[in-house]
């Protein structure tokens, strides 16, 4: 896992490609890919979006719950193929 994803943002479709933030969770098993988005959630600032990039299909419960609980807006999600996408909007902390 890095910041700098395997998946480049440009090749992306919008929206996901036009996010603030990219994180590529590729490779990581749960409950990795959500501990890195909320690494990468802290430190952004509120109204920043990121695009998430991941492979594991329990990333397809967790990462709407985790935008639910944690009061962010899940903006898309492309849970059709692998890689799962998904595009975030940092809330209220």
């Amino acid at each position: 896992m890095n910041d700098e994803p395997n998946v480049s943002p440009l090749a992306l479709p919008e929206p996901f490609s036009k996010a603030d933030k990219h994180l590529d969770a590729l490779g990581l098993r749960c409950p990795e890919p959500v501990m890195m988005i909320r690494l990468q959630v802290r430190n952004m600032q509120q109204g920043e979006t990121l695009t998430i990039v991941a492979d594991d299909p329990a990333t397809t419960r967790d990462v709407p719950s985790f935008c639910r609980f944690m009061q962010h807006t899940l903006l898309a999600s492309d849970t059709q193929n692998i890689p799962y996408t998904y595009l975030i909007r940092k809330g209220i902390e």
